[in-house]
């Protein structure tokens, strides 16, 4: 489920459920909180995080996440990579949709191939977004891109991405690693004061009730069951707002 390998002071973790395009559950989340954790505690100074195949990550796996747990684990594993004191280059290889598209915003710099794409179409299927989500792409690309995406269900294409400032690079896994290679020679406290100071951008403000109740009500809804339902049976969703 998740593969690690070592180059000096450069830890790759590689996300390998590729029979669902790296999609994730619980227990996906969970082994990457503690592949990144595992990772500092181990002396590596840079993290690269990619997936196997041809996604980089497909988002949460729709036939196993509907439940608040799933939620809450998903932001505890976002939060982990954000906060981490070393830097984070997420190598996406390949579409990264949904929750793939928030790894790699919490993620600090972002290395994307030709041909990867991100989107988030929880507003197809009935679910949401965490306030964090909505306030790191906003800050990012942009409010009006972020919206764009959000509430338009837009997706961005790896050059539009770089054009706009969400991939830092155009390219391969071996480029992020060889960059990640040149950051870890780098001083680390300068490094961790300025992801300090670049993640200062309002995503670390406490969450209202209101949101977070709001959050957890998309998830549990009826909407959200006829999302997947339309999902499985390849037809439009018929949403009642409830």
């Amino acid at each position: 489920m998740i593969g690690i390998s070592r180059d000096d002071d450069v830890v790759t973790i590689e996300l390998q459920r590729p029979e669902r395009r790296n999609a994730l559950n619980q227990p996906l989340c969970a082994a990457l909180k503690e592949a990144v954790l595992n990772a500092v505690d181990s002396g590596g100074r840079a993290i690269v995080l990619t997936g196997q195949g041809s996604a980089f990550c497909a988002g949460a796996d729709l036939s196993e996440v509907y439940s608040d747990n799933f939620a809450d684990g998903l932001l505890d594993m976002l939060h982990t990579i954000d906060s981490v004191p070393v830097p984070v280059i997420a190598a996406v290889n390949g579409p990264a949709l949904g929750a793939g598209t928030q790894i790699a915003i919490a993620s600090d710099l972002r290395v994307v191939a030709p041909e990867a794409f991100f989107a988030i179409p929880a507003a197809k299927i009935g679910i949401s977004v965490d306030r964090w989500t909505v306030q790191r792409l906003s800050s990012l690309i942009g409010s009006g891109p972020a919206r764009s995406i959000l509430m338009g269900v837009e997706s961005i294409y790896a050059e539009e991405a770089h054009t706009r400032g969400l991939a830092n690079k155009i390219g391969t896994l071996s480029d992020a690693q060889d960059w990640a290679k040149t950051i870890a020679q780098l001083a680390p406290l300068t490094l961790q004061y300025l992801k300090l100071a670049f993640n200062d951008d309002g995503t670390q403000d406490e969450e209202s009730d209101e949101l977070r109740s709001a959050l957890h009500r998309a998830w549990g809804s009826e909407d959200a069951q006829e999302g997947r339902a339309a999902r499985d049976e390849k037809r439009e969703p018929r949403f009642k707002g409830r």
